[in-house]
């Protein structure tokens, strides 16, 4: 998700016995206001597929909160990316793990499951983009890689014919 996505969800957004989140806002951050906003484009409204364990954090998570409310948006204190990136970024040192930021987690996501063998069409949908070409272009240097790898593997098929 993006990060404005990721901020706006409430309780409501979990559907925990299809495993599913529902993406349909955006929480703006940029300013003291905040509040919910449309998503980027259409095809940003979207569910999300998660897997069993990520259901039984957010289960744990949402007990007992207001089905409405944003789950992470405490409303005495505004939360920024920058703050967000921050904290990740300390708990990467203490790791002793590449820094990287919460957009660079969405990236990271993606391109594992491009090496996976997810299609660019399912890979488009799950991230929202509007286009195919969006994540064509952005994840292009995956796409050569595999493109590669797909290349060796024909060759050592047609060596054993």
């Amino acid at each position: 998700m993006r990060f404005s996505e990721a901020l706006a969800l409430t309780p409501n957004d979990f559907d925990f016995a299809h495993q599913t989140i529902s993406v349909n806002k955006t929480w703006c951050y940029k300013n003291r206001t905040g509040g919910f906003q449309p998503t980027k484009n259409k095809s940003s409204n979207r569910k999300i597929q998660i897997d069993w364990q990520t259901v039984v954090q957010f289960s744990e998570l949402t007990k007992g909160l207001n089905s409405e409310n944003p789950i992470f948006i405490r409303q005495e204190k505004p939360t920024y990316n920058s703050t967000v990136n921050g904290i990740l970024e300390r708990y990467c040192k203490k790791g002793k793990i590449p820094i990287i930021s919460i957009h660079g987690l969405r990236h990271t996501h993606a391109s594992l499951l491009l090496f996976a063998g997810v299609s660019i069409a399912s890979v488009a949908r799950r991230l929202g983009h509007a286009s195919m070409t969006t994540t064509q272009k952005t994840y292009l240097h995956i796409i050569h890689e595999l493109e590669n790898k797909d290349t060796d593997i024909v060759m050592r098929s047609l060596a054993g014919l």
